[in-house]
């Protein structure tokens, strides 16, 4: 029953009692039915009032991120303008009575934005105690002190994302994301992303072929010609007393496979950390691979938003799921590196590490196994590993075919409330927008 409707059948119950020719009984029952039920009707107008409470705060928070950009440029009129508009967009309570929102720009060394909100909650019980509504209000403060935050963003681009519109919803998600990270900084440095897509393999980009981190032996022995043309491969023609002769690595398309040796991963566990390549230590450098799904290049920490911008919007779904090299490459692009060179970390500021992983599917493959409980199993160790670390992990899993929920992603977020499991696409630009407004909660005091 709704609270109008019990509402009116209370009043109903209470004349009755009261018109009552039976004595004094009813009367006096009457009587005290009205606290008894202003109380019990209290809880369920709290209940809604911390609701309001909620959405009133998301609403500030998410205002306080979109002012960010523009609060140290625009007149305190505009400010409060844009406040309101913001504020309007994303908190649409036609229920709610006396909803405003303002925000106060303060200039300095520490400068920051303070948003604030309030409103009333028309009440539906606690009416007969005297109470009509219940105010509520909320506040967010951006500061630009000393923190600063860098995000890598590891992206499934496998086949699997054309279906159900999800890789187009990953666009715009991601774009959103970028849009409300960049706000955040006020000075350079502030806030830097890098963005890895995935698939079976990962793509460092085809212009590092003279780099001194790349493994070329596997490469090499794919990729070449026979001095005897009949024969296609290293193998059969080196068996045959012929010369092999590999392509020049200026073909290579940029695509590396997992670390380790070509039997397993080695002891060191190269695929699950980020020790540092060693030349003399084939195992620690990234193999060469002339995959036909290889993704977009990634990209290593910056502050290069149209690039960031121009990389997301280019991304196409081919190949196979292998959500470990991903993650791992993604660890390794905060730790820089290899293949990615980090800005150093000034030590007076406090700097917040994070990764968000996002795919559609289950492990499929990676260099060495083709059953998704062994790549698993070698993923779980890098989560750790990651987590162990000080890096606070989302894991997102956009599951719109009926795949069972994957415990591995719901192990590897940092808790249990960074771990998303979706159904549809569009869920994806929700959940960006809900990662981004906390991601925007580390420099917001509330």
């Amino acid at each position: 029953m709704r609270p109008s409707a019990l509402l009116l059948h209370v009043k109903t119950t209470l004349r009755t009692f009261v018109s009552s020719s039976h004595g004094n009984v009813g009367l006096m029952f009457g009587l005290a039915l009205v606290p008894v039920v202003g109380l019990a009707g209290a809880a369920v107008d709290y209940s809604r009032t911390n609701d309001v409470r909620s959405g009133l705060q998301s609403a500030v928070d998410a205002t306080s991120l979109m002012l960010a950009k523009e609060a140290a440029t625009v007149s305190a009129a505009q400010l409060n303008a844009d406040a309101a508009k913001f504020f309007t967009a994303n908190f649409n309570r036609p229920d709610i009575n006396n909803v405003t929102a303002s925000a106060v720009y303060t200039p300095g060394t520490n400068s920051q934005l303070k948003v604030t909100a309030s409103a009333s909650v028309p009440t539906a019980f606690m009416r007969i105690m005297g109470f009509d509504s219940i105010g509520v209000s909320a506040s967010s403060t951006a500061k630009w002190g000393n923190s600063r935050l860098r995000v890598a963003l590891v992206l499934d681009n496998t086949g699997s994302m054309a279906d159900d519109g999800k890789m187009t919803a990953l666009k715009t998600a991601t774009n959103n994301l970028l849009s409300q990270l960049q706000s955040l900084g006020a000075h350079a440095g502030d806030v830097y992303v890098s963005v890895i897509p995935f698939s079976k393999d990962v793509n460092l980009d085809p212009a590092n072929y003279q780099a001194n981190w790349i493994d070329w032996t596997n490469w090499d022995a794919a990729n070449g010609s026979c001095r005897v043309s009949k024969y296609h491969s290293q193998s059969s023609c080196q068996s045959h007393g012929s010369t092999w002769t590999p392509a020049d690595h200026s073909a290579w398309n940029g695509c590396v496979v997992d670390r380790g040796n070509n039997s397993g991963p080695a002891t060191a566990a190269y695929d699950t950390n980020i020790l540092p390549p060693n030349t003399s230590v084939t195992a620690s450098l990234f193999p060469a691979e002339q995959y036909s799904s290889c993704t977009q290049a990634s990209m290593g920490l910056s502050d290069n938003w149209t690039g960031m911008s121009t990389l997301v919007n280019g991304m196409t779904p081919n190949g196979n799921t292998n959500q470990a090299i991903g993650l791992a490459l993604g660890w390794m692009s905060l730790a820089g590196g290899g293949p990615f060179t980090a800005p150093a970390m000034d030590p007076n500021y406090t700097y917040s590490q994070v990764i968000v992983l996002l795919t559609d599917g289950l492990n499929t493959q990676d260099r060495w196994y083709s059953q998704q409980s062994s790549i698993d199993a070698r993923q779980s160790l890098t989560c750790t590993n990651i987590k162990n670390a000080g890096i606070l992990l989302y894991t997102v899993q956009v599951n719109t075919g009926g795949d069972p929920t994957s415990t591995l992603l719901q192990n590897c977020a940092s808790d249990s409330s960074k771990f998303f499991l979706l159904t549809s696409a569009d869920e994806i630009v929700t959940t960006f927008n809900t990662i981004s407004t906390e991601l925007g909660r580390l420099y917001v005091a509330n």
